[in-house]
This record gives C-alpha cells, sequence and structure tokens, in this order.
C-alpha cells in the first residue's frame, strides 16, 4: 500500500515535521531513525523551492515520503512544491470548503482538479513515459493534508472533510487552542470537544487524522482518540531536549 493509501485506511503510520534543520541528510536520517514520512515546513520554517528539491532529491529510494508544508493554499505554492519532488501538501489555516476544493484543484491533474502538466522534471524523475500514467500515479500517491486550527474551521468542519480529493485532517492544536480563547489549554473542555468533532468529521469521511506530538505520551494519547498520522517535533525542539540532557550530563560536578 502507498502511504496515502494507508493513511486513509486508518493504518498508523509515523513520521516527523522539519522546520530548522533543512540539509541534504536528512531524509536519510529520518528513514535511518524510523520515520515514515517527513513534513518540510514552509509556513513557520523557512524551507524555500529550491530547499525542497534539494531534500526531495535526496530522499528519493529512501522511506521517509517527502512532503510540503505550504504558507497557504494556493496553486502557486501547492503546484510548485510538487513539481520539484515533494509527495505530498499539508494545507494550513483551512477555514471553508471552498479553500478545501482550490487545494485540491491544486494538487490533482484534470478530470478531477486543475494541476499544470509539465513532465520530465524533477517530480517524474525527468524519465520520459506517456503524460496519462504519470498523472494516475501523481494522483493516486500524493497526499492531501488539511490542517483544522481555528474556530472558522470547526464550523465549516464537516464540508471541508467532505471535499473529495481531501486525503487527512491534521490537528493544528496551538492554534486552534488559541483560537477557542484557551491558548496552550489543551484539557479546556472547548478544546476537547473540538478535537472530538474534528475525528467524528474525519471517521465519518475515510479521511485519515494527523497531529505533531512532542512526546510520547502526548503520541499515545493521540492514538487512543483515533490519531493515526503521527508526526514528531519539533526538529530543534528534539535537538534541543537530546543536547540539553547530555549536556547537563557530562557538565555535573
Amino acid at each position: 500500500m502507498t502511504l496515502r493509501e494507508r493513511v486513509r485506511a486508518g493504518r498508523p503510520v509515523a513520521g516527523a515535521m522539519v522546520f530548522e534543520f533543512f540539509t541534504p541528510g536528512m531524509p536519510r536520517l529520518l528513514s535511518l531513525a524510523g520515520a515514515e514520512f517527513a513534513i518540510y515546513d514552509m509556513e513557520h520554517g523557512a524551507a524555500g523551492l529550491e530547499t525542497l528539491k534539494t531534500l526531495a532529491a535526496a530522499s528519493v529510494g529512501l522511506p521517509a515520503v517527502p512532503m510540503a508544508r505550504v504558507p497557504r493554499g494556493e496553486r502557486v505554492w501547492i503546484s510548485r512544491a510538487l513539481d520539484v519532488g515533494m509527495r505530498g501538501i499539508m494545507v494550513p489555516m483551512v477555514e471553508s470548503a471552498e479553500a478545501a476544493a482550490e487545494a485540491v484543484e491544486a494538487l490533482r491533474y484534470p478530470p478531477e482538479g486543475r494541476r499544470g502538466a509539465a513532465f520530465g522534471f524533477a517530480h517524474d524523475g525527468y524519465a520520459p513515459g506517456a503524460p496519462a500514467g504519470k498523472m494516475r500515479a501523481a494522483d493516486a500517491g500524493n497526499l492531501l493534508i488539511l490542517q483544522i486550527e481555528s474556530e472558522r474551521g470547526l464550523e465549516a468542519l464537516d464540508a471541508i472533510a467532505a471535499t473529495p480529493g481531501v486525503d487527512a485532517l491534521w490537528l493544528g492544536h496551538f492554534d486552534l487552542s488559541a483560537f477557542l480563547g484557551v491558548p496552550g489549554d489543551f484539557e479546556a473542555p472547548v478544546y476537547r470537544d473540538a478535537v472530538d468533532a474534528i475525528v467524528a468529521a474525519a471517521k465519518r469521511n475515510g479521511l485519515g487524522l494527523g497531529v505533531m506530538a512532542a512526546d510520547a505520551a502526548w503520541a499515545a494519547a493521540h492514538r487512543d482518540l483515533g490519531f493515526n498520522m503521527i508526526a514528531v517535533g519539533t526538529d530543534q525542539g528534539l535537538f534541543l531536549n537530546a543536547a540539553g540532557a547530555l549536556l547537563r550530563e557530562v557538565s555535573a560536578e
């Protein structure tokens, strides 16, 4: 099964979100660590299209499927990230069915979408071949993740989740808590109700459920809620914690 098929089927998949360390070695390091996907961030991180192209090339033949979180769900970001070799797209702050449909159009080729056609480029390995087959393969494999992270997204939740071509909903926990008036309080009833609603909407529509986990306890708690696509992160936070623990050990008197 492809990663997309496993996500939609509710199978557990583990990966990472990368915000800081966009080095060519990162895809291999994450693959060696056991990651099945890597989401490289363009929203809060500083990754650009040339960086994504390098990371995509470095990911060829590795288990960690390269994906990008784009700044906005527009064709200028989505199609270009795919053309440089990303195999999936995360769209932040989705707040309407129209925004969901716009993302689908940018990611899928006709007839389902309106992605522009250019072949013999990075996304198809520069290889010759029939365009129709390449289009079908891309549409079958490329994953579309929409983030629900605001009160407006919750209001349009059912319509967003029912949009054909969407593969997964992703809980934007910090933003969601802030827009609900309880920033960082992940035990607040209004926040917990919102998470339950996201889980239910995904299940009704046969979609995967994703979240970024800062630690094992957070990951386990969300698996119990029904989340099957778990990313570890942030990369700078993981590095800081690991380096800090070791530095405290070696500097102890």
